[in-house]
């Protein structure tokens, strides 16, 4: 578990996979995902398989908040790819409880696994994509510290038309030079 000061990182269990085929089952969260088509149940089930699967570092967290004593799962937050020889992770984040939506918490869970990342698995550069039609996202991006460092023109096919995919990343030098360390 990676516990921050208002969100906790834990280990996705069998228990959260109703609540995660729902988030992916609504379009408004699967819009800016690259999964496309409704899931079921069992495709969740076969997906967590696959996950725990993974070395520890490339496994998903269940990203949640503190709810009264308990704690309430909103979102997913992992390393989509891990690069050893060049030291470097894609992450992927969402938020599937829209009523959390603009309270900072995914902002909060992207600078504990940036914290991760450069304090624990001693990468060297964490990257991203994100569409570019996703403002709220690229916002928290930049405000993260990420630079846009080039762009996949009309990438993604959504809604009948073409989208661009922006490609930005954090080195490890921005991260401490920034500060943002101090901030998870």
């Amino acid at each position: 578990m990676i516990l921050g000061k208002r969100v906790r990182l834990c280990p996705i269990e069998s228990e959260n996979l109703p609540l995660l085929a729902g988030w992916l089952n609504d379009p408004e969260i699967r819009r800016y995902l690259s999964h496309y088509l409704p899931v079921s149940k069992s495709e969740v089930e076969k997906w967590l398989k696959a996950q725990q699967e993974l070395e520890p570092a490339a496994q998903p967290f269940l990203l949640e908040i503190k709810d009264g004593d308990n704690w309430l799962p909103i979102g997913v937050i992992n390393f989509v790819h891990l690069n050893w020889r060049d030291r470097w992770a894609e992450i992927g984040i969402y938020i599937g409880d829209k009523l959390h939506w603009d309270n900072g918490y995914g902002s909060e869970a992207m600078r504990l696994m940036m914290q991760n990342g450069f304090n624990n698995l001693n990468l060297h550069t964490i990257r991203l994509k994100v569409i570019d039609q996703n403002t709220r996202a690229i916002r928290c991006y930049k405000k993260l510290g990420f630079i846009e460092e080039g762009r996949m023109r009309e990438a993604q096919f959504q809604d009948g038309g073409y989208l661009d995919v922006i490609l930005m990343s954090i080195l490890r030098s921005e991260w401490k030079t920034q500060g943002l360390e101090e901030l998870a």
